[in-house]
């Protein structure tokens, strides 16, 4: 079975190794056909603790890790709009 791989930002990297990615979710509700966002937080492995908060990440699924840890980050998608870029 294929491995789900979702994309999300990172919201905190106060563990070490960890980073927790919020993901959101838009969807259609059934009834009143109203589009809704939906976000859910999932703890990802990040072996060298390369990534930063405000980061575009994609997470794919995994063998339990520990017991709140069962995915890990694939890559850096971009940076998010919220965080300034430095131009120079």
């Amino acid at each position: 079975m294929p491995r789900r791989i979702l994309q999300g930002t990172v919201t905190s990297t106060a563990n070490d190794k960890t980073v927790v990615v919020e993901v959101e979710r838009r969807f259609r509700h059934p009834l009143y056909g109203k589009f809704v966002k939906q976000n859910k937080k999932y703890k990802a492995h990040d072996e060298n603790n390369e990534y930063k908060v405000g980061e575009i990440v994609a997470i794919e699924e995994h063998r339990p890790i520990s017991k709140t840890k069962s995915w890990i980050v694939k890559g850096r998608v971009g940076v998010s709009k919220d965080e300034a870029v430095d131009v120079e």
